[in-house]
């Protein structure tokens, strides 16, 4: 579905309209099949004290929610910013088509939302990021994987 003016604004005044009630930072998003909304989002760091509540995120759970499914194929997502990259990773992981966005990480950093770090750490490797982190156990972890690769009934992914 081409991009819609309508539906970035919604994601917009869902951003204001939550800030404004105290429910958190000031991002919205909104996620569209065939025309019409099947999810709704906007932060809720604070008020649900999650930091994982971002727009995008709750957003995404709404329409999975609503659609009964994993998979958003055949769905967009409009946000009222550039998502951070954990965001960015979850509309891959939820197969959207097409995201649409109107302010920018710039932006965002310059009320407060500064997620450079994280775009730079995911580059490394783990052993070189700022976050502690140690490797064991890889063998038994890998025999879980061999009996998920030959799980007959799987759903994939």
């Amino acid at each position: 579905m081409p991009y819609s003016k309508t539906f970035l604004r919604e994601a917009i005044r869902l951003s204001k309209e939550k800030m404004e009630a105290g429910e958190g930072g000031p991002f919205g998003a909104v996620i569209v099949h065939n025309g019409e909304i099947v999810g709704r989002g906007w932060n809720r760091v604070t008020s649900a004290n999650d930091p994982t509540a971002h727009a995008e995120i709750t957003a995404i759970r709404d329409a999975c929610q609503n659609l009964n499914t994993f998979s958003l194929k055949g769905c967009e997502i409009y946000a009222s910013c550039e998502p951070c990259p954990m965001c960015l990773s979850a509309i891959y992981w939820a197969r959207l088509d097409a995201l649409y966005f109107a302010g920018s990480h710039s932006d965002a950093a310059d009320a407060g939302f500064d997620d450079s770090l994280l775009y730079k750490e995911v580059k490394l490797g783990w052993e070189n990021r700022r976050l502690n982190a140690e490797q064991h156990l890889q063998n038994e972890a890998q025999s879980v994987f061999t009996l998920w690769k030959n799980k007959p009934d799987r759903i994939d992914y």
